[in-house]
């Protein structure tokens, strides 16, 4: 299947599929814990970023990462300034600045090996989190200047900071979530 075959495909499914290499994968549904991090991480990072120039996006976002080979659909996602689409689109996007998975047993390779090394290639992104489910903990990778990345850890009492500035408290993500349902 190609991109552009994939892409008329998945607009008329019910389900969403991620696209790499010819192949298409669907998406299974998350668990409890894993969409109220997503929720708790979305009304969080909108709170610290108000009154920028920035847009927070869900899980229905399609990203394309890198355009042209991969699409897929982060757990949140971050642009700064205007919005860039894939061209003949209107739901591709093209630059995201923060890209946020909440980790599962089912997709924790793909988040952090193939999915990680398309979000990379995007010059757009400078934050990167990976969200466990088990523990109140935030990996954060951070673009640097030269092109490295910086990568730390954050857990109970600690913030993640954003390139913006914007923080991100672990506390008030993980409040609660350990009550329900996870993988």
């Amino acid at each position: 299947m190609t991109a552009s075959e994939y892409l008329a495909w998945e607009r008329q499914q019910e389900t969403r599929h991620e696209f790499h290499g010819g192949e298409v994968f669907a998406m299974a549904g998350g668990s409890l814990r894993h969409n109220a991090l997503g929720a708790a991480l979305i009304r969080d990072l909108g709170l610290s970023l108000r009154g920028g120039r920035c847009r927070v996006l869900t899980s229905d976002q399609r990203i394309a990462a890198p355009p042209g080979s991969s699409y897929v659909y982060p757990d949140a996602a971050v642009v700064f300034g205007p919005v860039e689409l894939e061209s003949g689109t209107n739901d591709v996007l093209l630059n995201p600045t923060v890209v946020v998975e909440v980790l599962s047993k089912s997709t924790e390779a793909y988040d952090r090996g193939e999915k990680w090394e398309g979000y990379r290639r995007l010059a757009s992104v400078v934050d990167y989190l990976l969200v466990s489910q088990t523990a109140a903990r935030i990996e954060h990778f951070q673009r640097q200047a030269d092109g490295s990345w910086r990568y730390s850890v954050s857990e109970t009492g600690g913030q993640v900071r954003l390139a913006s500035g914007a923080t991100v408290d672990i506390d008030s993500i993980f409040a609660g979530v350990f009550e329900l349902d996870g993988d």
